[in-house]
């Protein structure tokens, strides 16, 4: 008796056929219908070819004579991301603690939650421009800008990090009559330790990128020398940055990721 073999065969995302038909059809029809209404001006995007061919031209050789210019940017960048991720990540931890639904009554819950959500609202360029409105052009709007930044990012993980804690330790501390700050830091907080670090090297990364695209519109750091550069129109000078600022962040990419693999 002869046996026909099967073979298996994943289940699709979507199972009904027509469902799933129609779903694929509506995207399609819609990146159609997006395409064809935006207000692209093909003139504008034809005249302005040769001058982007014009100034990538002009960036070639990249011209590295100005170093010490380079150097003080970075050596800005770096203070202003170092400052920030210590103020953001000391400052995420009681924030944390408020979004992390298991250990405090849900009206604090609910103000946690709605502060880190307002910290991740915007993107960081929105809140630089802000920030340099209020405080002036230099590295104190960057900082600020930056710590904000990290309070939502670093809050929203390590409340999430705090949520999912072996409750059973929490359980032994108040078994023996331990406060809740005691309870905190020797039950929750050694928990949360090894990813906290891991999080926190994370953010100093992300800022040190960060530090580079707000300095574009005032906040301090390499990305104010990078405009200067454009406004002079010196683009072998800006070439030169833009590639400093890829092998400063391909280093820092992989310093923090060496880190992490230790950590975690």
């Amino acid at each position: 008796m002869s046996s026909t073999p099967h073979h298996w065969r994943r289940q699709p995302f979507i199972t009904n056929p027509w469902l799933r038909w129609t779903l694929i059809i509506g995207v399609l029809t819609y990146l159609g219908w997006a395409l064809a209404t935006l207000p692209f001006n093909w003139q504008r995007i034809g005249e302005g070819l040769p001058r982007a061919v014009r100034i990538f031209g002009g960036g070639l050789p990249p011209d590295f004579d100005r170093y010490q210019l380079l150097l003080d940017g970075f050596k800005e960048s770096f203070q202003i991301a170092l400052l920030a991720t210590l103020l953001g990540v000391l400052l995420s931890i009681p924030f944390a603690v408020m979004a992390a639904r298991n250990i405090v009554p849900r009206p604090v819950y609910l103000i946690g939650r709605a502060i880190i959500i307002v910290a991740r609202s915007f993107h960081p360029v929105i809140v630089a421009i802000l920030f340099v409105k209020a405080v002036g052009f230099g590295p104190l709007a960057g900082i600020l800008t930056l710590t904000l930044y990290s309070i939502g990012f670093v809050g929203k993980l390590l409340a999430e990090e705090i949520e999912e804690i072996d409750w059973g330790q929490v359980e032994a501390m108040r078994a023996v009559g331990a406060g809740y700050l005691s309870t905190l830091i020797f039950a929750v907080f050694p928990q949360i330790l090894p990813r906290q670090i891991g999080l926190s090297m994370y953010q100093l990364d992300s800022n040190l990128r960060a530090s580079a695209v707000v300095g574009i519109v005032g906040a301090g750091g390499i990305g104010s020398t990078l405009m200067n550069a454009f406004g002079r129109y010196d683009y072998d000078f800006a070439f030169a940055i833009l590639l400093v600022i890829i092998v400063v962040i391909l280093v820092s990419e992989g310093i923090s990721g060496w880190v992490r693999k230790r950590v975690w």
